[in-house]
């Protein structure tokens, strides 16, 4: 089929008003990302900054710069969408589309994301601290954006999804500088109690790892089936209490044996009826 001259110079007039009004807009929109990537670049650096002068979480800092730089670029490109004539209604309807299919495919990482953010920023428990959540006890060795990860005491690691810990109880046992030391003891319902509770007491006062303040106690917390129960409490720094707690453990069954201070083992009375 062959274009008439007519035909030829229509569709050349076409494509040079299609150029005239395209050109400027691909230019503008050119410079407008080349000046507009500058100053992402700029902002980011910026708030990069900040956050290190004020010391936070870094895996806080990885996410928050992420975020904001994420922000500024669907900001740069819509810009850049607008420049070229691209329909906005139609550009926030697809954004809004797929932004709710990944939410739907992502729900329970999105869980975890929104559960890392609270941990990071109202930062119930840290690197190095031991807490008890979700049935597991250790040391916290790293928090990320969507996953906690503990050392157990027995050398394993425990990755916990952030939205568990989040939405459940967390014990943290190192957030506090001292803590109470509880120690059970048992003695036979024969012993002078003054005299068991001055030996535990002169064990405790040695020891220079145990706090003069609060003072040590012993209580007579029950009478049991065997024995006398006697609750022993002392104060120390967070980091001396199990091995104050098993060495005064040790100190107390040796000083009741040269005091000749009986432990008793379970007793059961019998009686015979002879008919």
């Amino acid at each position: 089929m062959e274009l008439s001259p007519e035909t030829i110079e229509s569709l050349l007039d076409q494509g040079i008003a299609l150029i005239y009004r395209i050109v400027p807009s691909l230019i503008y929109a050119l410079l407008f990302y080349i000046v507009g990537r500058f100053i992402v670049n700029k902002l980011v650096k910026g708030f990069k900054k900040v956050l290190n002068a004020r010391e936070a979480n870094p895996s806080l800092n990885t996410f928050l710069v992420g975020l904001v730089k994420a922000l500024l670029y669907v900001s740069l490109f819509i810009g850049i969408a607008t420049i070229l004539g691209v329909p906005m209604s139609s550009f926030l309807a697809i954004l809004g589309a797929a932004g709710l299919a990944i939410g739907l495919a992502l729900q329970g990482s999105l869980s975890n994301f929104a559960g890392g953010v609270l941990i990071l920023l109202f930062k119930p428990f840290k690197v190095g601290d031991v807490i008890e959540g979700q049935g597991n006890t250790g040391t916290v060795t790293k928090i990320d954006i969507l996953y906690t990860h503990l050392n157990t005491f027995d050398n394993k690691e425990v990755v916990i999804p952030n939205g568990n810990l989040a939405n459940s109880e967390v014990v943290n046992y190192s957030s506090q500088p001292t803590r109470r030391i509880d120690i059970k003891v048992g003695v036979a319902y024969s012993t002078d109690l003054q005299k068991a509770r001055e030996v535990i007491l002169d064990i405790l006062k040695k020891d220079e790892r145990v706090h003069a303040e609060p003072q040590p106690v012993v209580f007579l917390q029950n009478f049991g089936d065997s024995s006398l129960d006697l609750v022993v409490r002392a104060w120390a720094d967070t980091g001396n209490l199990w091995p104050v707690y098993f060495d005064s453990m040790e100190k107390i069954k040796s000083a009741f044996d040269s005091n000749e201070i009986e432990i008793p083992f379970p007793q059961r009375v019998v009686y015979a009826k002879n008919d």
